[in-house]
């Protein structure tokens, strides 16, 4: 289930600005990235948060980093995975829906 922060941060990602901006118009729909070039970018960001946290447990094992930056080095890598899931979900959604209608 999504919760309304997950929702929040999934909305922010794909529109690659600040949670209620607003919409950009037709005018403006040229000016902007693509959504293959959003998603890219936020999958980019998933595996960026996932290396630091790798990075960040293999310096706590070695006595160099804080169990509080690992956690929170976990807990983002999380959320940046959530975020891609949620719009991977909602994106195959879509997908069925248009696949199921009719001709």
């Amino acid at each position: 289930m999504m919760s309304p922060m997950i929702a929040a941060k999934v909305y922010a990602a794909v529109q690659n600005q600040g949670v209620g901006a607003p919409k950009p118009s037709v005018q403006d729909a040229d000016d902007g990235p693509g959504f293959g070039e959003l998603v890219q970018n936020a999958v980019a960001d998933a595996i960026k948060s996932s290396k630091h946290a790798e990075t960040q447990m293999t310096a706590h094992a070695q006595g160099k980093a804080e169990l509080v930056d690992v956690v929170t080095a976990i807990s983002s890598a999380q959320s940046s995975l959530e975020t891609v899931m949620a719009v991977r979900d909602q994106v195959i959604g879509a997908y069925q829906q248009i696949m199921q209608m009719a001709i």
